[in-house]
């Protein structure tokens, strides 16, 4: 067991690594009940502090007494006598019968209940009829001598960890992950101002569009819920890059339930990749196909992606027939090299990718099923310290497995000095001691681009013996671009040939599977830059 974790109260440690960050960084953002929450806390008895904080990683804010058995915290009622004292934590709750059947095993149903045949959710429906008022655990269970606790600071440690992580998907959990190695995380100096929220404003507008996001899923009206949708642009880049990806899907929701108008308006006031592309498709169902194409035209003259582009190649022929317009000449593309296999379906679990590379693999031409890992993770070792420099706003704390910008418009502007140094290494054979120098020197270390568990010796020996350094370069260009487009869509497979240095990409497709955009995308630009890529289509015999 790591030390950290030898000290039985490790939580309570971690929970105070992040109020004291917090109390460091966020000071004049904090409000008075979050200021006397951390003053109160920090105030306690220990064991109060470890019971408060078990319940807090906890799912949910309902807990049986009898259930909160920790053997450093000794006895439970003892430990929450102060939290009750606060008003922390109410150990009389009002609880609905939903509520108590979560608590409850169906053998105490039936002792609160009597004996009835069902499983509990039949049971529930069947009672809630007949029990439709919450009351106190001890009114629905009175032979029972536990007791019900309510944690109702879940909100205030919600907006602590989200001023902590930047976000609401990471959890408690990243700190126990990272003491026991199973994620870890580059260190990097954090300046003591590196936050990333600027003001108390950023922080409400962060729970705003989270809480309207709840909302939605949780399938609420829409008709209730559109007049409170965020419209206005946000004076933070980050927090209105959120709600202009907010905006868009809520758009295409709209869109696929019919409401086109609604749809149209959404994505006309958000910027958000595909987003103008989607407008011109409502317009076009719309019937509003002058309007279509004047849009399609504008997009087509500057686009803001590959991606735009290629849709637009579909979109504007359709417009031109459907306005009697003449047609243009196709653009012209590289066919890419077939192979087609006629190969005896493999025993699950292996995929058709995996049959495919044990039908080729050669001792002397050895085929490796990659996919998007390699050139990503050959891009991330040479780039390591341009993506992880810490550039204000990129890191501000501990648990980052990139920067918080890496999606950013400006990712790669912020950095190109960086970045172009990096990529200059290919213009030699300094590149190759660079990679595997920060192969040895990372190894294990999170990364958006290392895919780790893919990479081992061999297959870094035999790409960098085997793939030119000009075709590397431009394809970690092409990943710059647009990260979060080019990052996905490469070829399956890659074969080499190490006493020859040369290889070949392949994407595999099964029967009846078919080349998806991203994947055209990439195999177009393999063609233009000739780089080896072959598409293999398999059959099964059987078939």
């Amino acid at each position: 067991m790591p030390a950290a974790l030898e000290d039985p109260f490790y939580y309570l440690r971690n929970f105070h690594t992040l109020i004291d960050w917090i109390s460091e960084r966020y000071s004049d953002l904090l409000d008075t009940e979050e200021r006397d929450f951390i003053d109160d806390f920090r105030a306690l008895p220990r064991a109060s502090r470890a019971l408060l904080v078990r319940m807090v990683m906890r799912k949910g804010n309902l807990f049986r007494a009898s259930k909160l058995n920790y053997a450093e915290i000794g006895n439970t009622q003892e430990a929450a006598a102060p939290l009750i004292a606060l008003g922390w934590v109410d150990a009389t709750p009002e609880l609905d019968l939903a509520q108590l059947f979560g608590l409850l095993t169906l053998a105490e149903v039936d002792a609160c209940f009597g004996r009835s045949p069902g499983r509990k959710t039949e049971r529930l429906a069947a009672l809630l009829v007949e029990n439709p008022e919450p009351r106190p655990f001890s009114d629905w269970y009175p032979t029972s001598d536990d007791c019900i606790y309510a944690v109702g600071l879940m909100e205030i440690c919600d907006r602590l960890r989200l001023m902590f992580f930047g976000n609401l998907y990471q959890d408690w959990s990243e700190f126990v992950l990272a003491d026991l190695g199973i994620y870890q995380y580059e260190k990097i100096e954090i300046d003591a101002s590196a936050r990333g929220f600027r003001d108390r404003a950023d922080l409400e507008f962060y729970l705003l569009l989270h809480r309207w996001r709840e909302r939605f899923d949780a399938g609420e009206a829409l008709d209730q819920l559109l007049p409170e949708l965020p419209l206005e642009t946000h004076g933070n880049p980050w927090l209105d890059a959120r709600r202009r990806k907010l905006l868009f899907q809520v758009g295409q929701h709209c869109e696929r339930g019919g409401l086109l108008d609604v749809a149209l308006g959404l994505y006309g006031l958000s910027d958000y990749a595909g987003a103008r592309v989607r407008r011109i498709r409502v317009l076009e169902r719309l019937g509003a196909h002058d309007d279509a194409f004047d849009l399609a035209q504008t997009a087509s003259s500057a686009p803001d992606s590959e991606e735009e582009q290629q849709h637009l190649a579909r979109i504007l022929p359709r417009l031109r027939r459907k306005l009697g317009l003449p047609k243009e000449p196709p653009a012209a593309s590289t066919p890419v090299r077939r192979i087609d296999l006629v190969l005896p379906q493999p025993p699950e679990p292996l995929s058709v990718e995996h049959a495919v590379q044990l039908h080729l693999h050669e001792d002397d031409a050895p085929v490796h099923y990659v996919e998007n890992t390699l050139l990503n993770s050959l891009f991330g070792l040479l780039c390591w310290d341009a993506i992880f420099a810490a550039l204000p706003g990129a890191f501000f704390h501990p648990f980052h497995n990139g920067p918080a910008d890496l999606l950013s418009p400006d990712f790669h502007v912020r950095r190109a000095t960086l970045f172009d140094a990096c990529l200059a290494q290919l213009d030699g054979d300094e590149y190759r001691t660079s990679i595997r120098r920060t192969y040895a020197a990372k190894q294990g270390l999170l990364s958006p681009f290392v895919y780790w568990g893919n990479l081992d010796e061999t297959l870094l020996d035999q790409a960098l013996t085997c793939l030119p350094a000009t075709q590397l370069k431009a394809c970690f260009q092409r990943i710059l671009a647009d990260i979060k487009a080019n990052r996905a869509g490469l070829p399956d497979l890659i074969q080499f040939w190490p006493d020859e240095r040369r290889f070949r990409l392949i994407e595999v497709k099964g029967p009846g599977d078919r080349l998806q955009d991203n994947q055209l995308r990439w195999l177009e630009f393999c063609a233009t830059h000739e780089i080896p890529v072959e598409v293999c289509y398999v059959q099964w015999a059987q078939d």
